[in-house]
């Protein structure tokens, strides 16, 4: 059965992660999805380390699924095949620099003009205005403008840390990928197609808002009070690490049973939710003195029995052996027809009416451009001269 976004196309002239990432999600999802791809190396994470016969990991999760066309955009008849793909387009999606496309011929208006309904994504660092417009951009600087570095700061030091995966490029996909469904679900009621402009400074500060801007959402508040680099919920055993914490107060009374120290129930510090946010260093070293003591298996039993959100803390190779994980089919093996052998997480929502899976691998580059274009229909011949002109690929 077809998955949800069956019979959409989408023109996906994006790379790294953020633009790729959001079209596996919809690829995922049953969209037909054409990644367009420089002649010459393609798509820069193909480069990336890991490679298994021309493949690498990063670009064969993220690209899953869709159809490689390596069309040179510097030529005048690279862009005009391009503009073909187009018309029988619903959706186009870029990540050039602001004023890129447009100096490249496929910006918003002259695409609007061949296809009006067309729904055109635009996806920058900073936004089309603005001091920071014309900096290069990667993960880490949007991790340092939107403050999520301040929030990682060390405890000890305040030394402002980076998240080690990239935050900023997998929100701004999932971002993204919600925004196209929106754009698509209103233009089956207008029948019209708009502009959707996103940034990933905007997508990550909106992202970490809630409870990171927590002291500045009302302007009345002491933002200045603060603390970066409280501890994290790490806590270390006789023989490893587990989370556990406690939010109601029905989870604090099982954690300091569970712990035996019932005391900490009535201490006047700990007895609400917001005594326990205030005085969360406290709260969190009288935690870890207490675990050190017996194993992780032993306090994970324990919280489980008292009702205490707790985990253990897996480690990579970890999760291919954790029960829930297992129960939830989450990771799946595939064979790719070049690469061989591989693991991915299979999509993370679960459809009752339009079922989804993985589908096809990713593709080598430029592996159906033929196809793509004969579909368009380009005869052999002229495919062949596109080819020999280095139009194609």
């Amino acid at each position: 059965m077809p998955g949800p976004l069956d019979g959409y196309r989408i023109i996906d002239v994006t790379q790294m992660v953020s633009g790729p990432m959001a079209t596996m999600i919809l690829a995922d999802q049953g969209a037909d999805v054409i990644k367009v791809e420089p002649v010459g190396g393609g798509d820069l994470t193909r480069a990336l380390g890991g490679a298994k016969r021309g493949m690498a990991p990063t670009f064969a999760v993220i690209n899953r699924g869709k159809k490689s066309v390596a069309i040179n955009l510097k030529d005048a008849r690279g862009v005009d095949l391009l503009k073909d793909l187009v018309r029988g387009a619903d959706v186009f999606i870029q990540n050039f620099r602001p004023g890129a496309a447009e100096r490249m011929g496929i910006g918003e208006p002259e695409l609007r003009r061949i296809k009006p309904e067309l729904i055109y994504v635009s996806i920058s660092g900073f936004g089309e205005k603005g001091p920071y417009v014309h900096k290069r951009v990667y993960d880490p600087v949007v991790q340092a403008l939107s403050g999520l570095a301040a929030i990682q700061a060390d405890a000890a030091t305040g030394r402002p840390r980076m998240m080690r995966l990239i935050i900023p490029d997998k929100v701004t996909a999932l971002t993204a990928a919600q925004c196209i469904t929106a754009a698509l679900l209103a233009r089956t009621k207008s029948g019209k197609g708009q502009h959707v402009r996103l940034a990933m400074l905007d997508a990550v500060v909106a992202f970490m808002w809630p409870e990171g801007m927590a002291r500045h959402t009302f302007k009345s508040s002491d933002g200045a009070a603060i603390r970066n680099g409280v501890r994290d919920l790490v806590f270390e055993t006789a023989d490893g690490f587990i989370t556990v914490g406690a939010v109601s107060d029905a989870e604090w009374a099982g954690l300091a049973n569970a712990i035996g120290h019932p005391e900490w129930i009535d201490d006047p510090r700990f007895k609400t939710v917001a005594g326990r946010a205030r005085y969360i260093d406290e709260r969190l070293e009288l935690t870890q003195q207490a675990l050190a003591g017996k194993t992780s298996a032993e306090w994970l039993a324990k919280f489980d029995a008292a009702q205490v959100p707790c985990a253990p803390i897996l480690s990579r190779e970890d999760l291919f052996h954790d029960p829930q994980i297992a129960a939830n089919e989450l990771i799946v093996e595939s064979v790719h027809p070049h690469a061989g052998a591989m693991r991915q997480p299979r999509p993370a929502a679960r459809y009752e009416g339009t079922p989804t899976e993985i589908p096809r691998p990713a593709p080598m580059l430029g592996e159906h451009t033929e196809a793509v274009l004969a579909e368009l229909g380009i005869e052999a011949e002229k495919i062949a001269e596109l080819r020999t002109s280095g139009v194609i690929a």
